[in-house]
């Protein structure tokens, strides 16, 4: 046991001054590779080892979409309310406090525009970090009042979905989400307005069944899971066994309800190609 005393010569340092290597320097892959994380940020959050695009946020999304990471955030300050005083483990009410607290986030979603290659953009950027992305109330208002915006000044819309389906606390006022942005995503289609949805990991549950599967070219990081239910609960329910990469992004693209699929690092550039196709103007 000298080994766990520190009996053995060269060994000096005492147990409780011994220096831990600081939480977050390193990343670990799923394929079990290392990354420093000042590497894989500077790599936008992909790993150069294997290529795997870890989960980021809105304030990532942003510094990667708009010029020098300027921009305008809309309807910054809106938040969730109760009202079916909703409780399961905690009360609803106290859940949002937590992680409002937590995550520095109002809510699942961000809405901002600012300038990408030269040109406006509108984006609305869900975070999983705020209760699984989950959609609530406030989620379908910030997209509407974003679409809305961009009927307004005539700027192309981007949603870059990150959710795992509708936000249960809140009920049926989730799921009418569903018809509200699909009827203000009809609204930005009879304005010949561009939309660009970009699903990344993971999109499933009623956003897929809504906004994420609407957009006028449907796009995608590698790997990323989308789906409407998950693979266990398919599974169980149509008792069958699923194929191999069922419910990823190049499953999904070859059964056709994804038109590309876009590496991280080559997201503005393709973003911004295909709103210059779609509106018939000078590629930048």
């Amino acid at each position: 046991m000298a080994w766990f005393k520190r009996k053995e010569k060269g060994i000096t340092t005492a147990t409780e001054d011994k220096k831990d290597v600081p939480k977050g320097l390193w990343y670990k892959s799923p394929t079990g590779k290392i990354i420093d994380t000042d590497e894989l940020a500077r790599n936008l959050w992909v790993s150069p080892e294997d290529d795997f695009h870890v989960r980021i946020g809105s304030k990532e999304y942003f510094e990667i979409l708009f010029d020098d990471n300027e921009f305008k955030e809309l309807d910054a300050k809106m938040t969730s309310k109760d009202p079916l005083n909703f409780v399961d483990t905690k009360k609803y009410s106290d859940r949002l406090k937590d992680v409002m607290e937590k995550t520095k986030l109002k809510d699942a979603v961000r809405t901002a525009v600012g300038k990408s290659k030269g040109n406006d953009l509108v984006v609305c950027c869900m975070d999983f970090a705020f209760i699984g992305g989950s959609m609530g109330a406030v989620v379908g208002e910030k997209i509407a009042r974003g679409i809305d915006y961009s009927i307004k000044h005539n700027v192309p819309f981007l949603m870059i979905s990150k959710s795992g389906g509708a936000r249960m606390m809140e009920a049926a006022y989730s799921l009418m989400q569903l018809a509200k942005t699909s009827a203000k995503l009809a609204q930005l289609a009879e304005a010949k307005i561009p939309y660009i949805s970009l699903c990344t990991d993971p999109t499933t549950g009623g956003t897929t069944a809504s906004y994420a599967m609407l957009g006028d070219i449907n796009i995608s990081e590698p790997g990323a899971l989308i789906g409407f239910a998950g693979p266990r609960v398919v599974r169980d329910t149509t008792g069958k066994d699923l194929p191999e990469g069922f419910q990823t992004a190049e499953f999904v693209l070859e059964h056709g309800f994804l038109d590309f699929i876009t590496p991280r690092k080559e997201l503005k550039d393709k973003i911004n190609l295909y709103l210059d196709l779609i509106l018939n103007q000078e590629v930048r």
